[in-house]
């Protein structure tokens, strides 16, 4: 019964430090310079009881299972994490060849900040709809979109805002 005690803790060690450093890396990357290494911190914690675990009953493959299982379970609870947050930004183009106007005054009545870009394509004229959105609001805009023209083409990327500039001359 220990041994299955000791795998299930190492199991729910995991789970938490692998969740912590899926966000710790979304924090890192989105350049959170307080949050990030806090969370490192905790991450790097429970890592440490985890393999003093394993370490201590080295004869205990339930413990190397439950460690291996935490791990895959603790990526897959970090994602869903992190998809609920949705924090941070992302960069929209839309090309519609003949709803861009009609998908722009949409996107605007609903308070998304959309510039429309004339473009050319291999068979003609066309227009590139583009938006910068928070992350959290990407099924709302990408439902406006779908009602007006189901064949719009939307690209999405994340992005950041940079605040290092201001009036456009540098700080």
């Amino acid at each position: 019964m220990e041994f299955l005690l000791s795998s299930l803790f190492i199991f729910f060690l995991r789970i938490g430090d692998v969740s912590i450093g899926t966000l710790r890396t979304l924090f890192t990357v989105q350049g959170k310079k307080k949050l990030a290494p806090l969370l490192g911190l905790f991450e790097s914690l429970i890592w440490v009881i985890a393999i003093r675990e394993i370490f201590a009953q080295l004869d205990n493959p339930w413990n190397i299972a439950g460690y291996a299982l935490g791990f895959a379970t603790g990526t897959l609870i970090g994602i869903l994490i992190e998809e609920k947050l949705a924090i941070g930004f992302h960069q929209i183009y839309v090309i519609s060849r003949h709803h861009a106007d009609a998908i722009a005054d949409a996107l605007r009545k609903n308070l998304f900040g959309v510039t429309i870009i004339p473009a050319e394509g291999g068979s003609g004229g066309m227009a590139i709809i583009t938006s910068m959105i928070r992350r959290s609001r990407m099924k709302e805009f990408q439902k406006l979109v779908d009602g007006i023209d189901a064949n719009a083409f939307i690209s999405i990327h994340n992005a950041m805002l940079y605040r290092g500039f201001t009036h456009g001359a540098r700080k």
